[in-house]
């Protein structure tokens, strides 16, 4: 095969988990007895819908009484703003003393005071009457119901009703180790390795059963600070969910695109040999003879193998048959191979122990690597 450099996208893998993208506590909000449950469980439910009643009379009844009492203290106010008008121009002619003005004066204020009071006990109990109808804040997916009708809540203990999931957009969230992370800063130093501007990574994401996901997601969030407990960077995409299809807590595949390999060298695993000190690959010079060459080898890519350093473009290399080359005799050559990079994107396994995936290119070059042979 003959090699070449080209620019080479890479897709990165991630073993990821998929999260909500707004969890919400539905909770009661006042002490009292659940009368009924009002939707049903795992359904989706939209914003402002209906989901627990509790027993409203003792809330109706309390607002009563509020009302009652903002009514007695109006009418004290009434009594007391009567009296002040009275009061004024008989102290003006000096019929009245100054105390008995200052006194009437102060009950006055005494009795707004009273009436601002006595209406924010009828506001209180008013929104306490309405925390008895328990409606969802968003839409979402509902879970099942952790209290049962006729339950006695108390809105600091046992309040909590059920969960609602927003499931679009969702979230998808991996992680990226601590070598990793110095793995691709050290290769973009080098110049091995170019990530897109603003690092703005498209994110697809691979089902259980090897689909894609059709919604692309881009990284939303990516934690500054280093776990201790995982040793990892916390890294989230958002992605549209408009049909509900991916729940939270799957786990996925986030196949992340967008870096590149500037200038790289990609050949087939079987080219590259193992010696007892460094790895190496056959290279065959123009009078068809064979010589080692150490190389420093990189990152699979399925099938391939990128070479950071050791080969140039233009030279060719031994891919087949290398178990019968001898150093400095002339080959027979029987077959050549496509370059490894015709086509396709090259796909680095991260954070998961799953198979290898294969590139286009590499799907391309199989049927000749059947066929052609170096000897």
């Amino acid at each position: 095969m003959t090699v070449v450099a080209q620019d080479t996208p890479v897709q990165l893998e991630f073993t990821a988990q998929t999260q909500s993208s707004r969890e919400v506590e539905i909770r009661a909000r006042v002490d009292g007895f659940l009368d009924r449950r009002m939707y049903s469980e795992g359904d989706k439910v939209k914003a402002g819908q209906t989901m627990f009643l509790m027993d409203p009379k003792p809330f109706q009844a309390a607002l009563q009484t509020a009302r009652g009492q903002l009514a007695a203290q109006q009418a004290r106010l009434t009594v007391a703003q009567q009296n002040l008008a009275r009061v004024k121009p008989l102290a003006a002619q000096q019929a009245l003393s100054q105390k008995d003005l200052d006194d009437a004066i102060g009950n006055a204020k005494q009795a707004e005071a009273a009436v601002i009071s006595a209406q924010g006990q009828v506001e209180t109990a008013e929104l306490n009457l309405g925390y008895t109808t328990i409606k969802s804040p968003l839409d979402g997916l509902a879970s099942y119901a952790r209290q049962q009708d006729g339950s006695y809540l108390i809105a600091n203990a046992s309040g909590l009703l059920t969960y609602v999931y927003q499931l679009d957009p969702i979230w998808v969230n991996f992680s990226v180790s601590e070598n990793e992370m110095l793995h691709f800063q050290d290769d973009i130093s080098a110049g091995k390795l170019q990530f897109p501007p603003h690092s703005e990574f498209v994110v697809t994401v691979v089902l259980a059963d090897g689909s894609e996901f059709p919604q692309k997601g881009t990284i939303s969030f990516a934690n500054p600070a280093f776990s201790t407990d995982t040793g990892t960077f916390l890294v989230r995409a958002s992605l549209a969910n408009p049909k509900g299809t991916l729940r939270p807590g799957q786990f996925v595949r986030a196949r992340v695109s967008g870096a590149m390999r500037p200038n790289a060298i990609l050949v087939p695993q079987r080219a590259v040999l193992q010696g007892a000190k460094s790895h190496f690959v056959w290279v065959v010079d123009s009078e068809s003879k064979a010589k080692q060459r150490v190389v420093e080898v990189g990152d699979w890519s399925g099938d391939n193998w990128f070479i950071n350093d050791g080969l140039k473009a233009g030279e060719r290399i031994v891919v087949d048959g290398a178990i019968r080359v001898v150093p400095d005799v002339a080959l027979k050559i029987v077959g050549t191979l496509p370059s490894t990079q015709s086509g396709g994107q090259a796909i680095v396994e991260k954070g998961g122990a799953s198979a290898p995936q294969v590139s286009e290119g590499a799907r391309a070059m199989a049927p000749a690597a059947t066929s052609g042979a170096s000897q």
